[in-house]
């Protein structure tokens, strides 16, 4: 018996169809709220920043970042040792998030429009503002504007701070990327580079890391509102999330752990910042 051609084409897509879902490809992702109840999380971090997401050598992890992530998850029910933290670089951050592997990000991510189109954000949970790290012995840059004369910058892929020095303040700079801002750091200190540009805070603890041989040049020149990143569609975990950053707040808790891990590194610690509930 002949078979015509339509009916096969619906086999064939029938097929397909199951064996996507047989491979999870039907699945949907999980909302924070239905992850926190079966007890367990995923969070993003940056593992590379003293004072904010760092990775010690016995596997343990610390920085104010990672203090935050751990409030938001308890207030949500899940203990710190259920927490499975990620590393999540700047370029990867959105991916991980749409992909499902991450419940959220606590990781110097700055709150954007751009951002926003594709992940949504609780907070702000900390207001930074982007500066520059310079040698030590380096009495040439003072600021942006100083870097103009074909100077060398570096920023990480995916994040913007590099490219806002170059449209805004220094035309004729020469921007290198790596992936980290350690490697950064390493390429300003072999002299590969003549500035590294993030946030402040960010920079405050990598020369707290190697007292003597950086110094920040100049004023913070923008506004970076620090956010939660989580999936754009979960209004309800952004939500819950918020409540977390605002008990945090006023029980004291955001001022203790910004203390325990920014604090040594001499950065003053500003205001804290009101929750934006979109």
């Amino acid at each position: 018996m002949k078979i015509n051609r339509s009916v096969r084409f619906g086999i064939g897509i029938m097929a397909i169809a199951f064996a996507a879902t047989a491979c999870g490809g039907g699945e949907e992702s999980k909302s924070i709220s239905e992850n926190a109840a079966d007890g367990k999380l995923t969070v993003g971090i940056k593992f590379d920043q003293p004072g904010l997401g760092l990775r010690n050598s016995d596997g343990t992890y610390t920085g104010f970042d990672v203090e935050v992530a751990k409030y938001v998850a308890n207030e949500l029910g899940v203990k710190p040792e259920n927490i499975t933290f990620k590393e999540s670089p700047s370029a990867q951050r959105e991916t991980l998030i749409q992909n499902g592997e991450v419940d959220y990000i606590v990781a110097t991510y700055s709150i954007t429009d751009a951002r926003k189109e594709k992940v949504g954000f609780a907070g702000p949970y900390f207001v930074a503002g982007q500066s520059l790290l310079v040698n030590a012995d380096n009495t040439d840059i003072t600021g942006p504007e100083s870097l103009n004369g074909g100077k060398i910058l570096c920023s990480v892929a995916g994040s913007t701070p590099a490219q806002k020095v170059k449209d805004t303040y220094a035309k004729d700079v020469q921007l290198q990327e790596f992936d980290t801002y350690s490697a950064c750091v390493e390429a300003l200190r072999n002299g590969k580079v003549d500035a590294v540009t993030t946030d402040d805070i960010i920079l405050a603890g990598y020369a707290a890391q190697s007292p003597g041989a950086f110094r920040i040049a100049g004023e913070p020149f923008t506004t970076e509102n620090y956010g939660i990143g989580l999936a754009k569609d979960d209004s309800e975990g952004r939500g819950k999330v918020n409540d977390a950053i605002e008990k945090m707040i006023s029980s004291g808790a955001w001022a203790e752990a910004f203390n325990e891990t920014v604090g040594p590194s001499g950065y003053t610690m500003p205001a804290p910042p009101t929750v934006d509930r979109y």
